[in-house]
């Protein structure tokens, strides 16, 4: 009898769940997008194409394409080093450090630009000591680097926290007593385990840094077909009312995007299965 009963749900049904879900997507990604695709088809395929691959606009996604693929590796490695220290290790004030990573989400990204600028700028209090030895970050393609690698941090740390949290010491201490030193137990042991989360790592901060703005315009120095950004190669042409050329490079940035972060899907679920069948 008790077993005839209907199990009640805290949340509605099928039906009507999927179809808040389905009008959410909607309002949120997929008419922006429809909206995205109308505006571009308002030029022909010529105009389409000579606005897309001029030298100027080509230049900015190399700089925006190179940078966030830069910073996003340079994440991936330190990204991993503070994860390890902040899940294996006890220290005074950790809990702050802890704290400290999800920054870049709660600071705008304006102030942040600002903020580097005036530090990595050549009368900086970094840029001063930098500037001597011939080394120069603001105004430059490092200085967007060092932007995108602040912001992207906190995607890495916070992919790769919770599956540090859940692998066992006991691997590590069988691997050291059957003799393994500490980098072929790292290589063996662990790695595997670390490298589905810190492709989804990867991505996200990649993903983050092709679009960035703010932190990025500032520190840019923001000169064509040096340090040009595409985001803000798109708010020139908006600001010249050329919306229909706006629409069109953000159209081709949306498509390089979508295709890596799917290369990049597609290549963790091959390492996910190859994990399963070892």
């Amino acid at each position: 009898m008790a077993s005839q009963v209907k199990a009640k749900r805290v949340l509605p049904g099928f039906r009507i769940t999927l179809g808040y879900s389905i009008l959410y997507l909607s309002l949120i990604v997929l008419i922006p997008l429809a909206a995205l695709i109308l505006k571009t088809a308002g030029l022909t395929l010529p105009q389409f194409w000579h606005t897309v691959t001029s030298e100027r606009v080509l230049a900015s996604y190399r700089v925006s394409l190179l940078t966030s693929l830069f910073a996003a590796l340079v994440n991936v490695v330190f990204g991993l080093l503070v994860a390890w220290v902040l899940v294996r290790y006890r220290f005074p004030g950790k809990k702050i450090v802890d704290g400290l990573i999800d920054m870049p989400f709660a600071l705008p990204t304006a102030v942040a630009g600002i903020a580097l600028t005036s530090i990595y700028a050549p009368n900086g209090w970094i840029g001063s000591l930098l500037d001597p030895l011939g080394i120069k970050v603001a105004y430059t393609p490092l200085g967007i680097t060092v932007a995108l690698v602040f912001i992207g941090l906190p995607f890495v740390v916070r992919t790769v926290q919770p599956v540090l949290h859940e692998l066992e010491n006991d691997m590590e201490e069988a691997a050291a007593l059957l003799g393994a030193h500490r980098w072929r137990t790292f290589r063996k042991v662990l790695l595997p385990e670390l490298i589905p989360p810190l492709i989804t790592g990867f991505a996200l901060a990649f993903s983050r840094g092709i679009g960035e703005y703010g932190s990025v315009v500032f520190i840019s120095g923001n000169m064509p077909m040096k340090t040009e950004i595409t985001p803000l190669l798109i708010i020139t042409k908006l600001e010249q009312y050329e919306y229909s050329q706006a629409t069109a490079i953000a159209l081709v940035l949306l498509l390089i995007s979508f295709a890596l972060l799917l290369l990049i899907n597609t290549l963790q679920r091959w390492t996910n299965r190859r994990l399963r069948t070892s």
